[in-house]
C-alpha cells in the first residue's frame, strides 16, 4: 500500500523562539513536513510561491508586510495553498480580515499540539477551521440580528424618496402622481432631482441603484 504523502507545510513568524518551536513541533507531528520558514510577510510569501506547499501557516503582526496582505498576495499567486493563521489577536476585526483576505482557518497562540495538527489538516483537506475562542465569535457574528445599514440615499427628501420607491416598483411618472396626488410636471421634476442626487443618466439606472438598496415595494 502506497503511503499517504506528508502535508507540506511553511511556517511564517516574525519571532526567532517562536517561529523554532514551532518550527520543531510541526516536525514532530506525523504526517506533516515542514518545507519552508519565514521571518517576514514578503518572505513567507516568496517561500510559498517557491516551494508550494499544501498549507501556509502565517502570523498576522509581521514586518515588511502583515499576515494579511501576504494571505492576500497567497490568494492570487498561490491560490491552491490553504493558508492557516496562528497568531496572538483574537479580536472580530482580527479574525474577519484575515478570513476576507482568503484565510481557511484561524487559531490563536497557545492552542494545543492536537488542536494545530487537527487544523493543519482540515485546511488541507479544503475545510474551514477556527480555534475555539474564534469559532465562538464567527457563530455569535451569524448568529446576531442585522444592524440597521446606513442610510444608501442620505441626499433624498422623504417626497423624493417615495417617489424612487414607486419608480423602482415600475410606475411611470404619471402612475406616480396618481398615487401621490401630484402633477405629472412635478413628478418629472422630482425625478430629474434624483437622477442628478444619485448621479445616474437615465431611468433604468436609477432602477437598478433603488432595488439594490431595498426599496421597489410598491405604492404605501
Amino acid at each position: 500500500m502506497t503511503a499517504t504523502p506528508a502535508i507540506r507545510v511553511v511556517l511564517a513568524d516574525d519571532h526567532p523562539v517562536v517561529r523554532a518551536g514551532l518550527a520543531a513541533l510541526l516536525t514532530s507531528l506525523p504526517g506533516i513536513e515542514v518545507v519552508g520558514v519565514a521571518a517576514t510577510g514578503r518572505e513567507a510569501v516568496r517561500e510559498v510561491v517557491t516551494t508550494q506547499p499544501d498549507v501556509a501557516v502565517l502570523d498576522l503582526q509581521m514586518p515588511d508586510l502583515d499576515g494579511f496582505a501576504a494571505t492576500r498576495e497567497l490568494a492570487r499567486s498561490a491560490p491552491t495553498v490553504a493558508v492557516l493563521v496562528l497568531t496572538m489577536f483574537e479580536d472580530d476585526d482580527s479574525v474577519f480580515a484575515a478570513m476576507r483576505a482568503g484565510a481557511r482557518g484561524y487559531l490563536v497562540k497557545g492552542a494545543e499540539q492536537d488542536e494545530i495538527a487537527r487544523a493543519i489538516r482540515a485546511v488541507a483537506a479544503g475545510e474551514a477551521i477556527f480555534g475555539p475562542g474564534v469559532a465562538r465569535r464567527v457563530l455569535s457574528f451569524f448568529s446576531a440580528p442585522p444592524t440597521p445599514t446606513a442610510d444608501p440615499f442620505p441626499d433624498l427628501t422623504p417626497r423624493e424618496r417615495e417617489i424612487l420607491n414607486l419608480l423602482a416598483s415600475g410606475l411611470t411618472n404619471a402612475a406616480i402622481g396618481t398615487n401621490l396626488g401630484l402633477a405629472s410636471k412635478t413628478v418629472a421634476n422630482n425625478v430629474s432631482t434624483i437622477f442628478t442626487k444619485l448621479a445616474v443618466a437615465d431611468r433604468p439606472t436609477a432602477i437598478i441603484r433603488a432595488r439594490d438598496a431595498g426599496l421597489g415595494n410598491g405604492p404605501g
